[in-house]
């Protein structure tokens, strides 16, 4: 088995090739399915965010998985793979654990420290999880990655100071303007990236904020919990003349604005200033907007080069985690180094069972005239010692499969016990467990299906049932 992680992110790929290669959170489910069917993967998670998207596998060949993965992204996204593959990382086994520590920590951000990250990769795995797209491998690994990723942040002075994508698009505001007293701020978007934004405009200054959102409802939610004004998508433009900033983040596949759309309104602004921030991706704003006079566009990628003076207090910290994150890695090679221990102890168990119980019936036939309770006496005196004489070797296997060289000792204990017809035993017998899982899963699932069917055939046309 092999752990492998493979992406593009902020540091690879511009955002004009990021936004080509993000998935729907409507999608997502679907693209798990299908990556999961891909050959090679037994396991997967799709972590997909603003600044990134990554696929984490475990898979049963290496060599193999850049192959099926680029396939598997080149056939989704419907773009050559030459379009995409200088952008794409590559990470194996433990470079990929350490990835995923370091991502979920929030030490690989465009905005270090940051602890929204720790939310969607815990959701990632969720979603994968619910989909039963994870097994063994993953379920401890995401689990161990978020249980780092809080205690980094409650054990050190990483989120201490206020940084974040959306504080950081705040502050280049204020870089621009000095300051948001008497300035009309508008957000479009109404989910957590735009909320983090609301909070850091009202810190700073700002005393009239205006909420776009396509669900008013959430607009109004949302403008309500700062005193600010909720607006619909529709009259979004009919605000724009009083505007003297705008803040974007949404999920909408296409853009929100265009030149064409602001032209219009720029003449009643009276030479105004407009200062406009894209923080999604796809972007929301056409970057063709950048060309209009006196406005002033930036995407998320600008971000990076407005870090401010609190990253270094957090590098200082982040220093720290690294140090976490290598005991980390430790404890999770140590368990997967038992996972190829525990099939061999089994296999061992078994056979020595067999011999028990074989020699049980032999002495049975020789000694028939012996009781109940004396079989009894003999079985357990006799299991005894198998167990007795097992002890020492389990024991002994087990510490040597954490060493250096433990596959080797694991290879040489299995050919010293003889134990290779018992494994492939035991390997078969779990397939066919495991395929017979599988099979009532799907017959359960027809089931559900068939009932669907069943009771939508019983339901009245809808002609029939409005006359």
């Amino acid at each position: 088995m092999h752990i492998i992680a493979v992406g593009l992110n902020y540091r690879t790929a511009p955002v004009e090739i990021r936004e080509k290669f993000t998935f729907s959170e409507r999608d997502l489910p679907t693209a798990i399915a299908e990556l999961k069917e891909t050959k090679s993967i037994l396991e997967c998670v799709i972590v997909a965010t603003c600044n990134r998207t990554e696929i984490y596998a475990v898979v049963d060949r290496a060599h193999l998985c850049n192959y099926y993965i680029t396939n598997f992204i080149e056939r989704w996204f419907g773009v050559a793979k030459d379009q995409f593959q200088k952008h794409l990382y590559m990470y194996e086994n433990d470079k990929a654990t350490e990835h995923l520590f370091r991502v979920t920590s929030g030490l690989d951000s465009m905005v270090i420290g940051e602890t929204q990250i720790l939310g969607q990769v815990r959701d990632a795995f969720l979603l994968s999880q619910n989909l039963k797209a994870t097994g063994a491998f993953f379920n401890t690994l995401f689990k161990q990655s978020v249980t780092l990723a809080k205690r980094a942040h409650s054990e050190t002075g990483i989120s201490d100071n206020p940084v974040s994508i959306s504080y950081a698009a705040v502050e280049l505001g204020k870089r621009i303007f000095g300051s948001y007293m008497n300035k009309t701020v508008m957000i479009i978007g109404a989910g957590k990236m735009s909320e983090l934004t609301v909070k850091h405009l009202y810190v700073n200054g700002a005393d009239k904020v205006i909420v776009v959102n396509r669900t008013y409802e959430r607009a109004v939610e949302l403008a309500e919990k700062f005193n600010g004004i909720a607006c619909t998508i529709d009259k979004m433009l009919e605000r724009l003349p009083e505007v003297d900033i705008i803040i974007s983040s949404t999920g909408a596949p296409g853009y929100v604005l265009t030149k064409n759309d602001i032209q219009p309104y720029l003449q009643k602004r009276k030479s105004r200033p407009l200062f406009m921030m894209d923080i999604a991706v796809p972007r929301d704003l056409d970057p063709e907007i950048s060309d209009l006079p006196n406005v002033f566009l930036y995407d998320i990628d600008d971000l990076e080069n407005i870090v401010d003076k609190h990253l270094q207090e957090r590098k200082k910290e982040a220093a720290k985690i690294e140090t976490m994150i290598e005991t980390e890695m430790a404890v999770f090679e140590q368990w997967t180094k038992t996972l190829g221990v525990s099939p061999v102890i089994h296999a061992l168990q078994t056979k020595a069972n067999q011999i028990h119980e074989e020699t049980m019936e032999n002495m049975l036939k020789k000694l028939p005239d012996l009781d109940e309770r004396e079989v009894k006496v003999i079985r357990k005196l006799t299991k005894s010692i198998v167990n007795q004489v097992l002890r020492d070797p389990i024991l002994r296997i087990k510490e040597m499969a954490g060493e250096r060289h433990g596959d080797d000792a694991l290879e040489m204990f299995t050919k010293l016990f003889a134990l290779e017809e018992t494994l492939e035993m035991q390997e078969q017998a779990d397939q066919l467990a495991q395929e017979a899982e599988r099979r009532a899963v799907e017959l359960e699932d027809q089931r559900i299906k068939d009932e669907k069917m069943s009771v939508r055939s019983l339901q009245p046309a809808d002609g029939l049932a409005r006359s």
